[in-house]
This record gives C-alpha cells, sequence and structure tokens, in this order.
C-alpha cells in the first residue's frame, strides 16, 4: 500500500514524511481492517511530526481522522461487517482496566494509545483498528466532510463542554482553525454569542460567516467579557490575554495536546475563581455523542483538499495558518 511515513522527526518545512510502499496491515483477532478514502490533517499530526510529542516508535504512519470502509475482518470481530463506512479518532485503545478506566475516564488511561502515535495512522491506503474504537459516521456527512469531526470535531465538543458554557451565555475561541470552525456551530446552535480572536482575516471572514458576534486579534477589545473561553492554537502567551477577557467564575479551557510556556502573570487574572482546564483527549462516548449532535445540526465542515502525496504541503500550510477551517487528504481509488 501507499503510505506517508515519518523516519525521523524534523520541520516540516524540511518535508518529513517519506512516500513510501509498504505491506497492507493485516486485521488480528478482534480487529477490523478498513479501505481508508480520507484522512483529516490536525495540528496534533504536526506536532508529532515536527518532534514536539515523544514518539515511541518509528517509523510511524501519522493521520488520526481516518474515513473508510470495512474491508476484512480480523477473528472474534461481529460489531462491523465488509463494506461498513466507519471513522477511526486520536483514541486508538484503552486498557480498561486502570483506575482511570474503571472510573470512566478512559481518556486518561495509564496505557492510552494514539493512532498515528503509538499505532499507524491513516496517511495511508489502510489501516487496523479494534473493532470497539471505530465508529459509523453519519450518513449525511460524505468522506471528505466526516474526517474532521473525528478529532477537530471531538476534541472541540469536549473543550466546549469542559468550558463550562452554558446556552445563551457568551464564548471566546482562540485560534480559528479545523475545531473552532465547528465548536462555533455548535454553541450557535446552543444560542450562544461567540467571539473569536484569530490573526489572519481570511479566518475572521469565515468566522463571521458561520455567525460569530465579533472577529479580532486576541489584543483587541471585543466590548464584552467571556463566559467560557477555549484557547485551540498552542501558543501559551494567549492564556493572560484569554483570562483578561474572562468574567469572574469563568472557565479558561485549553484545548490542544501541546502548548508553548505559559508566561509568569499576577495572581489577580485568576483570581475571583477563574479556572483554567486542560483537555486531555477523548472518550469513545465523546465521539458517539459528538457524532450525534454534528448530525442533528447539521455540522458544514469548511475542507481544503489535498491528495495523499501532499501530506507535508498539507501540514506546511497548516502551521502557516493558511488552512481556512479543516485540510483533508483523499486517497486515490
Amino acid at each position: 500500500m501507499k503510505a506517508m511515513q515519518l523516519h525521523q522527526a524534523a520541520g516540516i518545512d524540511t518535508t518529513p514524511l517519506v512516500a513510501t510502499e509498504i505491506d497492507a496491515p493485516q486485521p488480528g483477532s478482534g480487529q477490523v481492517r478498513l479501505k481508508i478514502h480520507t484522512c483529516g490533517v490536525c495540528h496534533t499530526d504536526l506536532h508529532l511530526v515536527e518532534g514536539d510529542l515523544v514518539l515511541p516508535r518509528l517509523p510511524t504512519i501519522p493521520g488520526h481522522q481516518v474515513v473508510g470502509v470495512v474491508d476484512a475482518v480480523g477473528d472474534s470481530a461481529g460489531l462491523h461487517q465488509p463494506g461498513d463506512r466507519l471513522g477511526v479518532p486520536w483514541l486508538y485503545h484503552t486498557c480498561g482496566q486502570c483506575r482511570f478506566c474503571r472510573a470512566g475516564q478512559e481518556n486518561l488511561c495509564e496505557q492510552i494509545r494514539f493512532t498515528g502515535l503509538h499505532a499507524d495512522g491513516g496517511f495511508a491506503e489502510y489501516i487496523v483498528v479494534d473493532e470497539k474504537f471505530a465508529y459509523p459516521i453519519p450518513a449525511l456527512f460524505s468522506d471528505v466532510e466526516a474526517a474532521p469531526l473525528l478529532c477537530a470535531g471531538v476534541v472541540g465538543y469536549r473543550s466546549l463542554r469542559l468550558s463550562g458554557v452554558q446556552p445563551g451565555q457568551r464564548l471566546g475561541l482562540y485560534g480559528f482553525g479545523a475545531s473552532a470552525h465547528l465548536v462555533l456551530q455548535v454553541a450557535r446552535h446552543w444560542g450562544c454569542e461567540v467571539f473569536v480572536f484569530t490573526r489572519k482575516e481570511h479566518h475572521r471572514r469565515l468566522a463571521r460567516s458561520l455567525g460569530a458576534v465579533w472577529a479580532g486579534s486576541a489584543e483587541d477589545n471585543p466590548g464584552a467579557v467571556m463566559d467560557s473561553s477555549i484557547i485551540f492554537a498552542p501558543a501559551g502567551w494567549l492564556v493572560p490575554l484569554a483570562l483578561q477577557r474572562l468574567d469572574r467564575g469563568g472557565t479558561l479551557a485549553l484545548g490542544g495536546i501541546h502548548m508553548s510556556p505559559i508566561p509568569e502573570m499576577p495572581y489577580e487574572l485568576l483570581w475571583h475563581e477563574r479556572t483554567i482546564q486542560s483537555v486531555a483527549n477523548s472518550t469513545r462516548q465523546d465521539v458517539l455523542d459528538f457524532l450525534q449532535v454534528a448530525a442533528e445540526i447539521p455540522l458544514k465542515t469548511e475542507i481544503e483538499l489535498f491528495p495523499l502525496d501532499q501530506a507535508n504541503e498539507a501540514l506546511l500550510r497548516l502551521k502557516q495558518g493558511q488552512i481556512n477551517g479543516a485540510a483533508v487528504l483523499r486517497m486515490k481509488g
């Protein structure tokens, strides 16, 4: 099969992903194999490729917003049948036995494994996955539309819930990429006023077109305080700025897996019971809940398409803030 493999972490401008021809994986017991149709491109993929995350194995194939069709089923697998269209997100496997799994917090599992990090991901033509960690895709979404839902959407939705924002309140979004453009639509569905803080004018235009009441830079004054906010950009310097705009008792959720250092700041920014809440991964229930909500609204995904062999280019444009919405790789055939 064709795959874009990482052999050594390096800056994305050096095109570290290498087009490779390797054997297609075979499903083991309890696993299914998908013939991949599309795979979303995520900031986590960028952090992985550039070495911001510890890499447990090399070479590896990134990609964790996978949409495809079952074409092979392993022994003891019976949840899905050949021809079923499924999605594979960041959460690849949990142990089910540790204290966190037993408490319903499998996103914090002590033996957690992630797609594209601990196991080969979706920048390829095939993937194998435990059948319990693959999910039916709502029929109204095409393969291209569905891919960003599986991480940008799911983790964004978890971030939205952990921000504590209530219907009708004000929500601030910092950074406006794949996650934020989906979260904005959910928040608008809840009747929230959404304020978007982002550097790029094309991102501001998209935010306004999706219903944001205000869009500007993080340094600008939106003329209102936020009840809750979410930072999606991996920039620690945004934390004090976001706290300045957060009302008393509000929560600032940090929606990324990686962030640059948070600068020293005066305690008064956090006082009055403001909370900083990190967001770690997601659970299987998060995926199921979000896909249901996405179909009910229904969400509109803004997409920029790339062929598989342009994965480096897609990640470079993502790093440069040139993607409007979400980047998606589409496989040929």
